[in-house]
């Protein structure tokens, strides 16, 4: 109650104050409307007595919804305070209509000269045009700044305009878990990164979907198949045709939740330009790598199933060739690049590309056709890699003609996964249609500790888009669209 009777003191003292002021300034050579030239400073007066009783009003606004009690004396203050906001409002209207324009007379909309002798004005700054995708916040610091100043009742300018902006920054929820939503430039942003170049999710055949779940259908007959599926066959003049019909089977992808809590302090919350930078750049760094990992190791449950499940073994599409006989281990042969390249099938390796881990390039270095490929020893022998720089275009060095990309996904050298050649198109990912990180903010959560919470969520999944590897029409091998050599 203590509380409540200080907080009502305030509001009281600042209207008394307010009023004070007013009369002082109509006694001080008020004149009838009908007489004045309305300059700026009187709408200035007027809208800043407007300003406050919005302030006043919001103030009663923040304790109702926290669920406070208010006394007979503040209910009649809230009504005679929109009683009084309603009149000033139709006055305000009033007088811009009465405001003189015309030949030799200055028109409202142009700015008055606070220094020009025996003229009241005051020189007003031209705010700059609003960013729509922004809603007029300069970065996501200072939005997230407005967010905490609107739950802890500091009203100003950045306050009001959230509150009264478009259904983009409107309320989430009133209650347990309310917050504004964050303005889609922003989350644009944190999106672009997520799917940046060092990202797979981007070399991934993209899937989006407006439920929780996409089927697909898909047809894994191989043309030369001449036991099922369609086929033809080579008939005589008159002869009848045989009938065959098609074999789809249904791949059905569920969407799973990628989510982070980020609790900022009150600290922090004071350098926007630091937590914009900060937000935006760990938790999306952050998702980046978990969708790699769930992309070449994902175990499926929950999570997208990857290439090699857990990194034990490989997935049921996937083929993984044998190393070499007496093959020293943490090592990479030419004889094991080979291999891995004469298993991908090849309508599939003009877009393939080799993922390694980054401690697998020492081992590529002067590969060479000639021998194992470790240490050339002819004049004549050919590089098998050509590192970044040389005659292939930067970033990545190529090997058989083909992208090295090193990512943390990959597993340690030596181990099944530290080298993989594949065509990630033959992977599907799985996104929310519309493909944006959706971030809320909330301050009820770690209330006590003065902790602003963060939180971001990314909807996805993926699996490849086959369920087994390519049987062959002339030859005992199998293909596939992904190959991994054994572990070493």
């Amino acid at each position: 109650m203590t509380m409540k009777r200080a907080l009502l003191g305030d509001m009281k003292l600042l209207a008394l104050s307010s009023m004070s002021l007013m009369a002082v300034a109509a006694g001080a050579g008020a004149i009838p409307l009908g007489s004045i030239r309305m300059e700026g400073p009187v709408l200035a007066d007027l809208e800043a007595r407007v300003v406050e009783i919005n302030a006043t009003l919001d103030a009663f606004r923040i304790r109702a919804e926290a669920g406070e009690d208010l006394t007979d004396d503040e209910t009649n203050e809230i009504e005679e305070s929109a009683g009084e906001l309603e009149k000033l409002t139709k006055k305000i209207k009033a007088l811009k209509l009465l405001q003189p324009t015309g030949q030799g007379r200055r028109s409202s909309a142009e700015p008055q000269n606070r220094g020009e002798p025996g003229q009241r004005g005051r020189t007003v700054p031209a705010e700059p045009r609003q960013d729509a995708q922004r809603m007029g916040f300069r970065s996501f610091g200072e939005f997230a700044q407005t967010v905490q100043n609107h739950y802890r009742g500091n009203v100003n300018e950045n306050v009001t305009r959230l509150r009264n902006a478009a259904s983009t920054f409107g309320n989430e929820g009133v209650g347990a878990d309310g917050g504004f939503l964050i303005p889609p430039s922003f989350s644009a942003s944190i999106w672009q990164k997520v799917n940046g170049i060092e990202s797979l999710l981007s070399r991934c055949t993209p899937l989006t979907t407006d439920g929780n779940s996409l089927t697909i259908p898909k047809d894994e007959v191989t043309p030369w198949d001449t036991t099922k599926g369609v086929q033809v066959y080579w008939e005589g003049e008159g002869s009848q045709i045989p009938q065959s019909k098609g074999l789809f089977e249904m791949g059905q992808l569920r969407l799973s939740k990628l989510s982070a809590l980020v609790p900022i302090s009150e600290e922090m919350m004071q350098d926007a330009s630091g937590l914009e930078s900060w937000l935006n750049a760990k938790a999306p760094q952050k998702m980046t790598s978990k969708i790699n990992t769930a992309i070449v190791a994902g175990t499926g449950a929950g999570q997208p199933l990857g290439m090699i499940p857990g990194y034990s073994a490989v997935g049921a599409s996937v083929i993984q060739v044998s190393k070499e006989t007496s093959q020293p281990a943490a090592t990479v042969w030419f004889a094991n690049i080979n291999k891995m390249w004469g298993r991908m099938y090849a309508g599939w390796r003009s877009n393939a590309i080799w993922l390694v881990n980054q401690d697998v390039e020492p081992q590529l270095e002067g590969m060479a056709f000639v021998g194992n490929g470790i240490t050339p020893t002819a004049a004549s022998s050919t590089p098998a890699y050509l590192p970044p720089g040389g005659l292939n275009d930067a970033p990545y060095g190529r090997l058989k003609g083909r992208p090295v990309v090193p990512v943390e996904a990959c597993a340690a050298l030596g181990s099944l996964g530290d080298i993989i050649l594949c065509d990630l198109s033959q992977y599907w990912a799985l996104t929310k249609a519309g493909g944006a990180i959706q971030t809320d903010t909330s301050i009820h959560l770690y209330f006590d500790q003065a902790l602003m919470a963060f939180r971001f969520i990314f909807r996805v999944n993926g699996q490849p888009a086959w369920s087994a590897p390519i049987s062959r029409q002339n030859g005992s091998n199998t293909l596939s669209w992904a190959v991994a050599l054994q572990a070493r």
